[in-house]
C-alpha cells in the first residue's frame, strides 16, 4: 500500500532526519507534504531525489493525511497532533507532551509495538532518546527474566541539545584544542569541551533533572512496570552524535554471560560486540545508524541477580527519528493504517 504522510518540523534536525530516513528505508509513500512554522514556509526541501516547499503549519494541512510525522516544541505538539488526529490521521509524536498520557502508547517497535493498537487519541509517542535504546537492548534479557532493578548512567552527544547544541560545541572546539580562550556557551549549560555537564537540564523539584525523570517514567512506561526501579544519571558529554549509557541491570534470578549474550546476539535492532576480540561500542560506530550496539556484557561482583553492560546509539536516529519512522511502518504493517 502507499501512504499519505505528513512531515511536521520539517526543517528542524530531526525533520531533516525523518526525510533521509524515509527515503533509506523506502517507506511506501503515495503523497507527501512537509509542515512548519510562518518563518520557514516556502523554504525548498528535498525528499528521494525530489524538490518540495514547505506549507504552513494549519488545521487544513492535514486534510487527506493518514500518518503524521512530528518533531515539534512541546507547545506546539499539544496544539496540532490533536488537530491532526481529529482530521483522522495517526500521528507519532515526538516531543515530550504525550508521552505520560494513558491514552497515548510508548512505542519502541523492538519492544512494544503491540501498544500501538492502544492509541486512544490518535497519537503515538515517541520515547525519550536514552529510554529507546535501554529498552531495546534491556527488552531480550527481561524476556529471560524481569527486571526489577535498573542503574543507568548516561554520555550524552552535544546533539541531543539540537543543531544549536552542535553550533556551541563546534565553535569552542578548536579554540580549546589551541589552548586558547573558549566562547561562552550559548546552548549547552557550561563549556563542554574538555568537559562534562551534569546539569544541562532543567532541575526538578525531587533533585533529579527533567532528562532524568523522563527516563525513569517512560522506561516503566515502555515495559508496562510501573514498580520497576529505575535509577539514572544523565551526563552530557564532548561528542558531536550518539549517547552511550553504562547500565547495572538486577533481574528476577540470575543470568549468565553466555545465556545473556546468545538472546543480545539475535535481537531485532541489537548488534552485539565481542569484548574478546578487542570490540567495544563506541559512539563513531553508532552515528548514523538505527541500530543500538551493546558490549563489555559481564556480571556483577556485588550482585548475583545483575549484570552490567554498555550501549552506544544513534540519540538522532534511533533515538528520535528512525523510531517514529519504525512506529509508522509498524502501523502498515499491523493494518491499523490502511
Amino acid at each position: 500500500m502507499s501512504v499519505h504522510l505528513a512531515v511536521v518540523g520539517a526543517t528542524g534536525a530531526v525533520g531533516d532526519l525523518m526525510r533521509r530516513v524515509l527515503a533509506e528505508r523506502h517507506f511506501p509513500v503515495g503523497s507527501i507534504k512537509f509542515l512548519a512554522s510562518e518563518k520557514s514556509v516556502g523554504k525548498r526541501v528535498e525528499f528521494a531525489g525530489t524538490t518540495h516547499t514547505v506549507e504552513r503549519l494549519c488545521a487544513e494541512a492535514f486534510t487527506g493525511v493518514q500518518i503524521v510525522l512530528s518533531s515539534t516544541p512541546s507547545s506546539v505538539s499539544k496544539e496540532f497532533s490533536p488537530i491532526a488526529a481529529k482530521a483522522g490521521a495517526i500521528v507519532v509524536d515526538n516531543s515530550s507532551a504525550w508521552r505520560m498520557d494513558p491514552d497515548c502508547p510508548l512505542v519502541v517497535p523492538e519492544v512494544n509495538p503491540e501498544e500501538l493498537h492502544h492509541a486512544r487519541k490518535g497519537i503515538v509517542a515517541n520515547p525519550n532518546c536514552v529510554a529507546i535504546p535501554l529498552a531495546v537492548a534491556l527488552k531480550p534479557l527481561h524476556d529471560l527474566s524481569p527486571i526489577r532493578r535498573i542503574i543507568v548512567c548516561t554520555y550524552q552527544s552535544s546533539s541531543g541539545k539540537g543543531a544549536t547544541g552542535l553550533t556551541d560545541f563546534d565553535a569552542q572546539m578548536k579554540p580549546y584544542a589551541l589552548g586558547q580562550a573558549v566562547p561562552a556557551p550559548t546552548a549547552h549549560r557550561a563549556q563542554l569541551a574538555g568537559n562534562v555537564i551534569t546539569l544541562d537540564w532543567e532541575l526538578e523539584a525531587n533533585g533529579y533533572t527533567e532528562e532524568e525523570n523522563k527516563v525513569v517514567n517512560e522506561t516503566r512506561k515502555i515495559f508496562g512496570d510501573s514498580s520497576m526501579g529505575v535509577s539514572p544519571t544523565c551526563v552530557r558529554v564532548p561528542v558531536r552524535i550518539a549517547h552511550s549509557e553504562a547500565i547495572n541491570v538486577e533481574f528476577a534470578r540470575p543470568i549468565s554471560i553466555a545465556e545473556a549474550k546468545a538472546a543480545l546476539a539475535k535481537a531485532p535492532g541489537v548488534v552485539l560486540m565481542d569484548e574478546t576480540k578487542g570490540e567495544f561500542p563506541q559512539p563513531i560506530h553508532a552515528a548514523g545508524s538505527d541500530l543500538t550496539f551493546v558490549g563489555r556484557v559481564r556480571l556483577d561482583p556485588s550482585n548475583p541477580n545483575a549484570l552490567n553492560l554498555w550501549v552506544v546509539a544513534d540519540n538522532l536516529r534511533k533515538g528520535a527519528a528512525s523510531n517514529a519512522v519504525q512506529c509508522a511502518e509498524e502501523l502498515i504493517r499491523r493494518g491499523i493504517v490502511k
